[in-house]
Formats: C-alpha cells, structure tokens, sequence
C-alpha cells in the first residue's frame, strides 16, 4: 500500500484525487517533475533528487505534471542526441521507498491519456487539489 492510499483509508487529509474527495499524501519532500524524458535533462535531475532525499530518509511523493507524464509512458527508447531513457530510474522508485506517484489529472487528459496508459499506478490529482497538496510538503522542488 502506499503512503496516498494510507492517508486515505487514515481520513487524514482531504482534497481531490480522481474526482472525488479523497486523502492527499503528507511527506517531507514533493519532486514536481514537467519536462519531457528528452530533450533536456530536467526530469533525470529530478528523479536523481528525488533518489537522493529517499536514501537519506526523507518520505518523497513525485508528482509528473505537464510533459513529465511522459515519462510514465510505457516503451520509451533513448532520445535523441543518445540521451538515456529514464524508465531505469522510475523502476528503482520503490527500491527507494517513493511509493507516492501522483499525476496531474490536466496533464493525462490534454495529452489523450488515462492513469491505465502508464507503467506504474498512480494517483490522479485534479488541479484542485494542488495547493493542498503543495501545502502538505514542507520542501517542494520543481523540475
């Protein structure tokens, strides 16, 4: 179970995940990943932070919002100018403890995408709900 759902089944904290009202996770550190896979290295800066903080304890949730959902994407290749992939970090996400996987809900529909296209299970976050969230992470890093 992971520390979204906890928080849920708890009735700890309120807001608007996948269009009802339902808990929104608490942690030390929320990663906001924007950027595409390739194309720039934003995003692997981002999980990198975010790998880094979990190894030394923090309780991390990432939330992929704008292009960043891409990285969700199932079968992704390297990018161009041989840029490396980034699903070898996401699969080392739980090794890590970041279980709290959040999407932007916007983001999925404006793209054409649901939560089933991507490769982990998320929770889908309407933009709502957002400043509740940021409000529940003491540190906050954009990407």
């Amino acid at each position: 179970m992971n520390e979204t759902e906890s928080a849920i089944d708890k009735g700890e904290v309120e807001g608007k995940v996948e269009g009802k009202v339902e808990g929104i996770a608490k942690g030390d550190l929320l990663v906001i990943l924007r950027h595409s896979p390739h194309g720039s290295s934003w995003l692997r800066e981002g999980l990198d932070a975010a790998l880094v903080a979990a190894a030394f304890g923090q309780q991390v949730s990432l939330l992929f919002a704008g292009d960043g959902v891409l990285a969700l994407m199932p079968h992704q290749q390297a990018g161009a100018l041989g840029q490396k992939g980034t699903h070898g970090v996401i699969d080392m996400l739980a090794m890590y403890d970041i279980e709290t996987l959040l999407v932007d809900a916007h983001a999925l529909t404006s793209r054409g995408l649901s939560a089933e296209d991507l490769m982990l299970p998320v929770s889908v976050v309407e933009g709502d709900a957002l400043p509740k969230l940021l409000d529940r992470h003491p540190l906050v890093l954009n990407f």
